[in-house]
Order: structure tokens, then sequence, then C-alpha cells
């Protein structure tokens, strides 16, 4: 585990802060919850660069920020779903980051960032299972509502997050900052 020293608090608390101001800048905005926004991207940057605990309490911070700022809560397990929780499994984009130019290391990251990606969209998958299955149209399963509705929101936000890290993760500067300040 890398030490978690003043730099690695400063970039924790820099990568919220930004995460929190691109939170507020909406593309799509969900009938239920759910929005495409940029606030995924310094997550994942902190977890490639700092690592998975480091990744995992940016995330969380982020996520209970979210939750105090005004979140829509049907239930208090909903909440720590949408919010804590899918916020802090972001931080295992850093598990298996490669700081690199060949394809083999792209490939990693790209891999690293997608499970962490995966992550949030099934924590928010059961969320919308569970709490939101209401919403569903008349002869179309839960699961499959739940599948749909996030996927909506999910997906182009997930797509625009994976490549602009893994431009970022190319560049050899953000590299190096990573590795010598920790």
């Amino acid at each position: 585990m890398k030490r978690f020293n003043l730099y690695a608090q400063v970039e924790v608390a820099v990568a919220v802060a930004l995460a929190v101001a691109l939170s507020f800048w909406k593309v799509l905005t969900m009938p239920q919850g759910g929005s495409v926004s940029l606030d995924m991207i310094p997550l994942l940057l902190l977890a490639a660069r700092r690592g998975t605990p480091v990744g995992l309490l940016g995330g969380l911070l982020f996520g209970l920020i979210k939750l105090l700022l005004g979140a829509y809560i049907v239930h208090p397990i909903q909440a720590i779903l949408d919010y804590p929780l899918a916020f802090t499994v972001l931080g295992f984009a850093g598990l298996w980051v490669r700081y690199g130019t060949t394809y083999n290391d792209y490939l990693r990251n790209g891999f690293s960032l997608a499970f962490a990606l995966m992550l949030r969209f099934v924590s928010h998958f059961i969320s919308g299972m569970v709490f939101f299955g209401e919403y569903a149209p008349e002869g179309t399963p839960v699961w499959l509502y739940s599948l749909t509705y996030n996927a909506n929101y999910y997906i182009p936000e997930m797509i625009v997050a994976l490549v602009v890290v893994l431009i970022l993760l190319a560049r050899k500067e953000i590299a190096q900052v990573g590795q010598s300040a920790a």
C-alpha cells in the first residue's frame, strides 16, 4: 500500500472537490434519479494514481457529500447503495493500473477502470430493482426495468469517463506525478 502522506491527502481533497463541482453540471437528468455528468473522472484518476485504498476513501467522501447535498432517498439502504457504496467502489479502478504505452498497459488499465465502473452500475442496478421496481411498466420484469433505466444514463457516462481517464493515464506527466509523490 502506498503511504498516505500529505500529498495524497491533498490530492484526495482536490479530486473530491472537483468531482463535487463537476456533479452540478449535468448533460442529462433522469426522472427518478441518475444523470450524465463528469463527476467520476477525478475519482477514477485518483484511484489510478494513488491506488485502491486512497481511491476508496475519495469515492466514499464524494458519496457522502453527494448524500448531504441533496439526494433522492426512498429508504436508508437505497441511500447507501446509490451514494456512498456506488462511489466508493470506483476506488477499485486502481487495482490493476500500470503506467506505460504498450497495448497490454492500455488493455490492463481499461479493464481496471471498466471493472470499477461496472461495480458502480451493479450498485445502482440492485437499488433500482429493490426500491424503484414500482415504476416498471405493466408486464415489464423489475430487473429489466432497472437494467434499462440505469443503462440509459450510466452507459454514456461510463464511456466518457473511461475514454477521458485512459487518455489522461497515457500521458507521461500524469504517471510521473502519481509515482514520485507516493
